[in-house]
């Protein structure tokens, strides 16, 4: 496959998942880079944005295992990766497997949980497998977490701490949409009763295993040029310097910010990454890895208007 084919496959997914999901497209699009840099999102955004549905909907486009999690308060980390139960029938230990064990999970909520059911996650999003009772346990090679969490609610939250948040390549922030968006979307659900699924709006699968698997291999051929490998340093240290962050990004952040340049360059249909796939993506990579300075916080500057003005002043590469 090529990068070309990969750009068409993304088409066909964006197609599908527009059956159902009016507007994201920028959130879509992030999703799908995602898929293809064999990362994981965060979405944030207020209830009734579509964000599990949205996961539903990008599920549905790919013929893998799906799993969902509903983190609550009173969840417990076996509850996610699963156990080692006596059978009395044969008097050995089995394991009974978690939601976990699937190749695209849904972590919905994931901020109501404790941080000691979070951090059940941990290893298996950054090393695919998790450990039960001292016995490591592997997980697909194409297993992705998509987490959702509601930034208004403050009764019963959890904040995800700097390590967990880090595991994730992506953190999105789901507004409302425009008024012609939201027209659209009274017209086409304010007619059906119940509660609608992905199937329901004729949304079709698109990707199995062996497709994404090339679509995989595509993305990794995909050239990052020196200039541009400078470039995404001197951005991510960037963050380490101006008096505006109390703490800057992680040297994994350039590397996944590498990463994802290449996989947005392969949906664009484009075997060498340029600057403005850097630009485009510096936002949601780097986000949530950094942290505002108290000065900054009593002036109302925001994380995102810092990060941006750094992309700004960035030299980037011509």
């Amino acid at each position: 496959m090529n990068v070309d084919e990969v750009s068409a496959l993304a088409a066909r997914v964006r197609q599908e998942i527009g059956k159902a999901i009016i507007g994201q497209t920028e959130t879509v699009d992030l999703l799908l880079t995602a898929l293809f840099a064999r990362g994981h999102v965060l979405l944030e955004g207020a209830p009734g944005t579509a964000k599990t549905f949205l996961a539903q909907c990008l599920a549905r486009t790919l013929t893998l295992d799906f799993g969902r999690i509903q983190f609550t308060p009173d969840l417990m980390p076996a509850d996610i990766i699963g156990a080692n139960l006596f059978n009395f029938q044969t008097s050995s230990f089995s394991l009974n497997p978690g939601p976990v064990f699937c190749e695209l999970l849904l972590a919905d909520e994931i901020n109501r949980t404790p941080p000691k059911t979070q951090a059940a996650l941990l290893e298996a999003m950054q090393e695919r497998q998790v450990t039960i009772d001292g016995k490591p346990h592997r997980l697909s090679e194409r297993f992705m977490v998509v987490a959702t969490q509601n930034p208004l609610e403050q009764q019963g939250t959890y904040p995800l701490p700097e390590a967990q948040l880090d595991r994730f390549l992506f953190k999105q922030t789901l507004g409302y949409p425009t008024r012609d968006e939201e027209r659209l979307i009274v017209a086409t659900y304010g007619v059906l009763s119940g509660q609608t699924s992905p199937a329901d709006m004729a949304v079709a699968q698109v990707i199995d295993a062996p497709t994404l698997a090339q679509a995989n291999a595509a993305v990794a051929a995909v050239k990052l040029g020196e200039e541009v490998v400078t470039y995404v340093l001197d951005l991510v240290r960037s963050t380490r310097e101006t008096a505006e962050l109390q703490s800057g990004a992680s040297p994994r952040s350039a590397a996944q910010l590498a990463l994802a340049a290449r996989a947005r360059a392969a949906l664009d249909g484009r075997d060498y990454v340029i600057p403005d796939d850097v630009k485009a993506l510096a936002l949601p990579v780097l986000r949530h890895r950094v942290i505002l300075s108290p000065a900054a916080e009593i002036e109302g500057r925001r994380t995102d208007e810092v990060i941006a003005a750094l992309v700004d002043q960035a030299t980037a590469p011509r």
